[in-house]
């Protein structure tokens, strides 16, 4: 049977011709914003730190071009923090292709970008060097680009293999080197060293071995379609005539010397050749296995693969399918949504840290930048997949004694702890309200109560309060999320001791001013934290002197008649960033610890507001083209706000609750856990977004009524679990506030 070519999987698949996977690999290069978004203030690097390697779907696997560059080793760019990132070359560029990224992540300070394969006609003394790349292109799967020695190359990922296809010009001694030493970045403080390796040539064209890095061992199989080509063994840049395996028990930044393999011979004009790799982190002969299981036997499967995963992507993409919107605004859309579904990464039966079998999800980096949106998405669209990452994850807590807040492919201490505390417990309550998976809910239940006591959790327990500040509103819901599953299970004992500890939230508030407590903050300031949607937004809202005093405390905060403000340039000083954290102002999908702010106003009675801040937001925050993201993506989570945000939709994680406010197309179908969701409206004006090309802000539209399977809805509010079995969610849209929304609040445990 014929393998169906690229052009006719993207004619039987229109999903996937609105991604571009090269959407925020660059400085944002958005149009400057107009009306309420000009007055938000960036303190994050302005990059969306993602690139266009050829991934899968929660794949294990990922392949890019490698200059070295900050944080995926793709691109130009050095560490940044804040700001405009610096650019450290001249040039795009590539020394070869590395394999396992980062997307859209930050300071995580641990890169992988192992196994570098890199075709050259140049001495092997010359590897290392970085050739210019251009003609480069990429979709959902797939990633080709042409280096200046005129050598085009082209990669493909299934879920734990690669594939590289090489076409070479004319050369006496063509050659494709795998250096198995290649690691982490390019820049100051970022390579990633091996401890141990072990590699072995065992047949015309075969090898196999295993890097142990991170304390993590990498073990590949790898196939080389290259006739008449030699293979060798090569340390130091020098080949080892004969040597058929190379054995390194200890290695340090002293001692490191490259090796690995190359593969040489002449090669004509237009000639091709196919390196195909099987990964593992059980051993070599898994990684055998997990080739034959994607690639087959002994013959060329770039195609194979390539349209493998294609499919896979438009099977995932084709969950929600939207209409109307400008071709600029679905691109974004499609974008997003792919991004959304890179990370985490989910490798069945791969655990190298526990011997059972199930999921092993890594890459999750971190929960706070998903938990809030990229992991309720999942749990409609992918519920299979979510439930994974959370086995996954008890599994962890289980092997280690917490659950992490960041989990990467490695062995060693959470790092990210800083960010938050408890925050799995939020999507362990969502998935346990929809009743999706077959968790064993007694087995995650004890993990959860026993988490709750880690780090700042001991603290919280005694005092009541624990600075940062914001621990303290985590892990006052996260008892309110255990809580609700220990009385769900029966156990009405400890439901009512996590109750009583759930409602120390209050402890972190400032009576006088209605915000949180003077503290240290991460990535933020006490604004940015002060509106997270709670528990008990009923009685937040009372605390900040009542409806009327808590909408002015928003209204200032999203910058309401405030004038533009100025964002951080290139290698902002110190002043600058104070004189912008000054402003208390809304970071404008920036940053994520205010991404659900806008939804606070509905607590408020005052939807109309947060409908001004989406579409300000989903009109001039996002783009297309390479700077088309206001900052990093981080695992997805950005993107995953973007795809809620523009379904008119937003999860309240943890509260099994999903909010409304006018959508940004006028038809969407979304394959929800339990059924299909249809939403429709009438009276929606199709508008333009930034990359469009517009001078001002388009009118702003506000739901008038709503209706579920023709039922009235009275609120801006619906359960999740009701969501999920799908339905026909009709919205009345007009150009001016009604009273819809203003009395019938969303839910609060105290109203």
């Amino acid at each position: 049977m014929a393998i169906p070519t690229q052009t006719q999987i993207d004619a039987r698949h229109p999903s996937l011709q609105d991604v571009d996977p090269f959407i925020g690999t660059a400085a944002t290069g958005l149009p400057p914003a107009r009306g309420l978004a000009a007055t938000w203030w960036f303190p994050k690097p302005q990059v969306g730190n993602t690139h266009p390697g050829a991934t899968s779907p929660f794949g294990m696997v990922s392949a890019c071009a490698y200059s070295g560059a900050y944080p995926t080793g793709y691109g130009r760019y050095g560490k940044n923090t804040q700001g405009v990132p610096e650019t450290i070359f001249p040039r795009l560029e590539a020394s070869g292709f590395t394999h396992f990224q980062q997307s859209g992540t930050g300071m995580i300070r641990k890169y992988y970008n192992y196994v570098r394969v890199t075709p050259m006609v140049q001495p092997l003394d010359d590897l290392g060097q970085s050739w210019a790349l251009g003609d480069e292109t990429a979709h959902p799967g797939y990633y080709a680009a042409s280096l200046d020695t005129g050598i085009r190359c082209e990669i493909t990922v299934g879920e734990k293999v690669a594939v590289h296809r090489y076409t070479f010009p004319e050369s006496r001694s063509a050659r494709a080197v795998v250096d198995l030493t290649c690691g982490g970045l390019a820049i100051d403080r970022s390579r990633t060293v091996p401890l141990r390796a072990q590699v072995e040539i065992t047949g015309k064209g075969q090898a196999q071995g295993t890097v142990v890095v991170e304390g993590v061992p990498l073990s590949f199989y790898l196939e080389v379609d290259s006739p008449g080509w030699r293979q060798m063994l090569w340390h130091d840049r020098r080949l080892i005539d004969g040597g058929t395996r190379l054995d390194f028990d200890s290695i340090r930044h002293t001692t490191l010397r490259a090796f690995g393999l190359v593969f040489i011979g002449p090669a004509t004009a237009g000639q091709s050749i196919e390196l195909r790799i099987g990964f593992s982190l059980r051993g070599q002969e898994q990684a055998q296995e997990n080739l034959r299981r994607e690639c087959g036997s002994g013959q060329p499967a770039f195609d194979r693969v390539q349209v493998n995963t294609g499919e896979r992507w438009a099977r995932h993409l084709e969950q929600i399918q939207v209409e109307g919107g400008t071709q600029a605004r679905r691109t974004v859309f499609g974008s997003a949504l792919y991004h959304s579904l890179i990370k985490p990464c989910i490798a069945d039966d791969e655990s190298p840290f526990w011997p059972y079998g199930g999921p092993f999800a890594f890459d999750i980096c971190t929960m706070w930048d998903i938990y809030k949106t990229q992991l309720p998405l999942l749990q409609a669209i992918a519920p299979k997949r979510a439930v994974d990452i959370m086995e996954s994850l008890i599994r962890v807590c289980e092997e280690e004694g917490n659950f992490p807040i960041g989990y990467r492919m490695a062995r060693g201490a959470d790092r990210f702890s800083r960010q938050g505390s408890a925050l799995a417990h939020t999507a362990l309550a969502d998935i346990h309200a929809l009743g999706i998976g077959d968790l064993d809910w007694q087995w995650a239940l004890v993990h959860m109560d026993d988490d709750l006591r880690r780090q700042y959790g001991e603290d919280f327990l005694d005092k009541g309060v624990v600075h940062p500040i914001t621990h303290t509103l985590d892990l006052a819901f996260a008892h309110h999320c255990t809580a609700r599953i220990a009385h769900a299970l029966g156990d009405d004992d400890l439901s009512r001791s996590l109750f009583e500890y759930s409602e120390n939230w209050v402890n972190a508030f400032e009576e006088d001013t209605g915000l949180l407590r003077e503290s240290t903050f991460y990535e933020g300031g006490k604004w940015n934290y002060s509106f997270r949607l709670m528990q008990d937004m009923a009685a937040r809202i009372k605390l900040a002197g009542g409806d009327a005093a808590f909408v002015a405390m928003l209204d200032s905060f999203f910058g309401f008649g405030a004038p533009p403000v100025r964002q951080p340039g290139r290698a902002a000083s110190l002043q600058e960033m104070a004189d912008g954290y000054a402003l208390n102002r809304f970071e404008g999908l920036n940053n994520e610890p205010d991404m659900e702010a806008p939804w606070a106003y509905h607590w408020a009675g005052r939807p109309d507001r947060t409908a001004q801040v989406v579409h300000s937001a989903l009109t001039w925050q996002f783009g297309t083209g390479p700077g088309g993201l206001p900052g990093n993506d981080d695992s997805g989570g950005l993107s995953a706000w973007y795809v809620w945000a523009s379904l008119g939709l937003f999860p309240v994680a943890g509260q099994n609750l999903f909010l409304i406010h006018p959508p940004a197309f006028s038809r969407s179908v979304m394959q929800f856990s339990q059924g299909e969701l249809t939403i429709e409206t009438t009276g929606h004006i199709e508008q333009k977004i930034s990359s469009d090309g517009i001078d001002e802000e388009p009118p702003v539209q506000y739901v008038q009524s709503a209706t579920l399977d023709g039922k009235a809805l009275d609120g801006p509010h619906i359960p999740a679990s009701r969501l999920h079995r799908g339905g026909r969610l009709h919205l009345q849209l007009g150009s001016s506030p009604t009273s819809w929304g203003q009395s019938v609040r969303p839910p609060s445990l105290s109203h």
